[in-house]
């Protein structure tokens, strides 16, 4: 006769609490479309990375239609370096000369691109890899001449993106556009919210190394939990943010003011901070709304 252990009765049943407290929000959440900008040390470290990908295979099992767009800054220096091309920031954005577009392309379309499909797939046949050159999803026009190829989204055709979506499959997307003359580096935040925008999506979200938006960036525990749309352009019109967090803000900003109901930012390092974000009431991270 076997008897039963109390340690595993006791935390199968808070293993049951935690489904019972999702149950409204998969409800919730069934049928809406996400998109999920993914980037930082979640995307670069191979465990993370896994985690991150579970949680993004069991929210397509809840029902949710995920759009997953990637940068990938840190492996595109670190090819720069290798190949001895200097590596420029202005306001946040990469500097990009005609052979450091060569090198973006190759890094986000032919390895950080490919990389995340394959995660993907081992899950099942779940994920379609393209850029935003393909089906012209991503259209741009050169921002600034001292900027290079970096590229302002003119227009979004979210055509392939829904096929895709319609497919069954997970769409993930190099933040790499075309013009007339050429292929354009655009910024991955920026990429997510156009996209989010184009497709009226229900929420946007950003995988980040950071818990979210402090309030003091020198203070892990002034994280601030809710900023609504009014705050958040205040903020900007402030002058305070600084590096790549001024484009990041900026485009949850253009999002909420598009019309996307709820803008996230969450530590792609924690663990299950998506699944935390998305199914239960605490939450965490930053969540950026409509005025009240």
């Amino acid at each position: 006769m076997k008897k039963r252990d109390i340690q595993q009765r006791n935390a199968a049943a808070a293993k049951a609490d935690t489904l019972i407290e999702a149950l409204p929000w998969i409800n919730q959440m069934n049928g809406k479309t996400f998109v999920i900008k993914y980037g930082g040390s979640a995307m670069e470290d191979i465990e993370l990375c896994r985690r991150v990908v579970a949680d993004i295979e069991l929210m397509k099992l809840m029902g949710v239609r995920v759009v997953l767009v990637h940068g990938g800054g840190k492996a595109i220096n670190a090819l720069l370096t290798r190949l001895d091309v200097p590596v420029k920031f202005k306001d946040g954005l990469r500097v990009t000369d005609p052979d450091t577009m060569e090198v973006v392309r190759e890094v986000l379309v032919g390895k950080v691109n490919q990389e995340l499909v394959w995660e993907l797939n081992e899950y099942g046949h779940n994920a379609v890899g393209i850029s935003g050159a393909d089906g012209k999803t991503l259209k741009a026009e050169a921002i600034d001449p001292e900027l290079g190829r970096v590229g302002r989204i003119r227009e979004v055709d979210t055509n392939l993106i829904e096929t895709i979506l319609d497919d069954g499959y997970i769409p993930v997307v190099a933040s790499v556009g075309c013009g007339p003359d050429g292929f354009f580096n655009i910024n991955a935040d920026v990429a997510a919210d156009k996209i989010a925008e184009a497709m009226g999506a229900d929420k946007l979200i950003y995988l980040t190394d950071v818990d979210g938006l402090l309030e003091d960036v020198n203070d892990p525990d002034s994280l601030i939990a809710q900023m609504t749309r009014s705050e958040v352009h205040e903020l900007l019109d402030s002058g305070t943010l600084e590096g790549g967090m001024v484009p990041k803000i900026r485009s949850v900003a253009d999002a909420l003011d598009a019309g996307v109901s709820q803008v996230v930012i969450v530590n792609g390092k924690a663990e299950h901070s998506l699944l935390l974000e998305i199914f239960t009431d605490a939450g965490c991270g930053t969540m950026f709304t409509q005025d009240l």
